[in-house]
């Protein structure tokens, strides 16, 4: 889509100077961009598609294990996601699994996730006008014991690569560490209490079979502008299989913004809700619920006192805009494969808001949700 007209001859040259701006070092002070917090709709926003060809594209020469995916059989995550109003990522990400012989077990494939994603800015005075700047491209290998991710171990190194911009100087930025994710065998699980303080108490959900995802000191690349800094992440995010929930008592964000360290904590739950009617509509959401700093910010008695009478289920999931936060929903359409309820593709519209959030904050959450591409969406 071309969104400069070419008649327009000056346009280019206002483009430079407008991403030079925005892009490079001088384009306000770090420390000034860390003290300016958001509060809007839709900082995370746009659409994903989902095609699941390993569930579709099976083998049937017989010479993998039974069940198995055709070989070179990928699902394919499509994508348009504006980040924090004035990014845009949009691209593919590709996840190749293992595959194995039938008789000796040997593998025939390694899993792994490609991704292939363009970086755009928008210009803040009219985000009509974008300008592509870079991209976030490279592998995450996929640990054949263990399934961890390991995302310094791919064989084209996961980064995000900017071109020079204007006054902006060009620089490729890596991703390491890695993610543990969810267990392949669900006998081990074991229950796990979650709290929480909601207004002047402190309430708990307890889940029966709970599947840690862990983050092991996970490298988030740097950009798309030098505002957004190298951030190391640790922690865990987990999964609920009776409701379909996520829950984290604690992910951290650690990076170094204008010579000052930053520690910004997240804890919550993201909650599965289907409609009714999903088995003939196949339509569910994400409601997010993830606070920033919970236990610096904790709420005046004033506004904390509504959650008082809720139950303590109830005043869990509740949100609580007196702290910063993001909320909001990813909206899923399903199709499931014939006869059952595994879905062969999804149609995802992302409305995530956030409260009280910087930029820098946004952004890393929506890298590491990007790594997390595959587990947060499996059934």
């Amino acid at each position: 889509m071309t969104y400069v007209p070419h008649r327009r001859a000056g346009v280019l040259a206002t483009f430079a100077v407008v991403f030079a701006v925005l892009l490079a070092p001088a384009f306000a002070s770090a420390q000034a961009a860390a003290d300016n917090t958001v509060t809007e709709d839709d900082v995370i926003a746009g659409t994903m598609n989902i095609d699941f060809k390993t569930r579709t594209n099976t083998d049937t020469s017989g010479d993998l294990k039974e069940g198995s995916a055709a070989l070179g059989a990928q699902d394919k995550y499509s994508f348009d996601l504006n980040v924090a109003k004035t990014t845009e990522f949009s691209g593919d990400i590709l996840r190749q699994p293992k595959l194995s012989s039938s008789v000796l077990g040997r593998t025939k494939q390694n899993a792994k996730l490609a991704y292939n994603i363009n970086i755009a800015v928008l210009n803040p005075h009219d985000l009509k006008q974008k300008k592509n700047v870079g991209k976030w491209v490279g592998e995450i290998a996929i640990d054949p014991q263990t399934g961890a991710y390991d995302l310094a171990r791919g064989e084209s190194p996961l980064r995000i690569a900017i071109d020079a911009v204007g006054k902006a100087t060009a620089f490729t930025d890596k991703f390491g560490g890695k993610l543990v994710g969810k267990a392949e065998k669900k006998e081990s699980l074991t229950s796990y209490t979650y709290n929480r303080i909601v207004g002047n108490k402190t309430v708990s959900v307890t889940v029966k079979k709970s599947d840690p995802m862990r983050f092991d000191n996970i490298e988030l690349a740097k950009g798309p502008a030098e505002v957004y800094p190298h951030t190391f992440v640790t922690g865990r995010l987990d999964y609920d299989y009776e409701t379909g929930n996520w829950f984290t008592d604690g992910i951290h964000f650690k990076y170094n913004l204008d010579g000052k360290d930053v520690d910004d904590v997240i804890t919550g739950s993201i909650k599965w809700v289907e409609e009714p009617d999903r088995a003939t509509n196949g339509k569910g959401h994400y409601e997010f619920n993830l606070r920033f700093n919970e236990d610096k910010n904790k709420p005046a008695q004033s506004e904390s006192a509504a959650f008082e009478k809720m139950s303590s289920e109830d005043a869990f999931f509740a949100v609580d805009n007196s702290i910063p936060c993001m909320t909001g929903k990813i909206d899923y359409v399903d199709t499931f494969i014939s006869g059952g309820t595994t879905p062969s593709s999804s149609k995802i519209t992302y409305h995530l808001t956030a409260n009280k959030l910087t930029k820098q904050q946004i952004v890393n959450f929506f890298k590491l949700w990007m790594v997390c591409v595959g587990p947060t969406n499996d059934e």
